[in-house]
């Protein structure tokens, strides 16, 4: 997948041998975000025994829809060491952002696909409900070519957790806006999970291109009242499923968690994503350790 000589540099960049990356590789306990369309000059590993990687999430809103914002804050991002980007745009002009974005960073690139879905469903002016399931591996394809390093695919959140969500009523019901999306399809559809069930599909895309999945956690508790519910652990278990999938097919995986968490809570979250997901690298969103802390999540994070 990737030559002797761009993992020699890679292995100089994490103090680590090249023996050693390409075990991790192997296992799938190490990925490497690169798009074959493309190639950047600042590439990164993530995973097991290397440095811990940071992320800097952007993109407009339909508020602000100005493609120089986002550039700006590429630039601040990169030049203060961010490893990876994430262009979370949900404006109309979503792909021409996506394609500047791209064009001109120099780390990996991830997106959330769904979002770019909703916006073009929303620009013909029809609900969310009908977003066809084609629509969503346009998008897909459009965005692998445009040379996106890694998408976060909501693919965990299943018709028959609605049910428990129904029944045991969260504090903070689902606070993942791709998650929120995908539940409100299924529900008026009375479908699957179209990126549950169609997986194959995604996974067939993903290895053309060379890019890296990021499992989404659509069901992350979204208060510590929510913390380690059934809901989160039953959606953890699907992604475990999922992760065996990908690596059968030879491509990267990694996985997003946990959201709010308990303090106490934790260390119990971190072995058992480790243990069930087979290693995999571990996309941290939180842990946040408490819910009255608006604005100083950096802090709480860091707890």
């Amino acid at each position: 997948m990737f030559t002797k000589s761009f993992l020699k540099l890679i292995a100089e960049k994490e103090k680590v041998s090249v023996p050693f990356l390409e075990n991790g590789l192997k296992k799938g306990t190490i990925v490497i975000p690169l798009n074959k369309k493309k190639e950047i000059t600042n590439p990164c590993a993530i995973g097991e025994g290397l440095k811990i990687k940071i992320n800097a999430n952007i993109g407009t809103s339909p508020e602000r829809p100005e493609v120089s914002d986002e550039l700006e804050k590429l630039a601040i991002a990169q030049r203060y060491g961010t490893d990876t980007v994430m262009d979370l745009s949900t404006s109309d002009n979503a792909q021409e952002v996506r394609q500047m974005i791209v064009g001109n960073s120099s780390v990996p690139v991830g997106t959330v696909p769904i979002y770019e879905v909703a916006i073009e469903t929303e620009k013909r002016n029809q609900p969310l409900d009908k977003i066809k399931e084609d629509d969503i591996f346009t998008i897909l394809e459009e965005q692998a070519k445009d040379g996106v390093d890694f998408f976060t695919i909501h693919a965990g959140i299943l018709k028959s957790f609605l049910n428990i969500l129904n029944k045991k009523k969260r504090t903070s019901g689902i606070v993942s806006r791709g998650g929120a999306i995908l539940a409100h399809w299924m529900y008026i559809n009375d479908k699957e999970n179209p990126f549950y069930e169609h997986f194959d599909r995604v996974l067939s895309l993903a290895k053309k291109y060379n890019v890296t999945i990021s499992l989404g956690d659509a069901l992350r508790p979204g208060s510590i009242a929510d913390s380690t519910d059934t809901l989160q652990l039953s959606e953890l278990y699907v992604l475990s499923d999922l992760v065996k999938r990908c690596r059968e097919n030879n491509v990267q995986v990694i996985v997003e968690g946990p959201g709010h968490i308990r303090i106490d809570e934790i260390q119990f979250n971190m072995q058992l994503e480790k243990k069930a997901c087979h290693g995999a690298p571990f996309y941290v969103l939180g842990p946040l350790t408490t819910d009255i802390a608006f604005g100083y999540d950096h802090i709480t994070s860091s707890i």
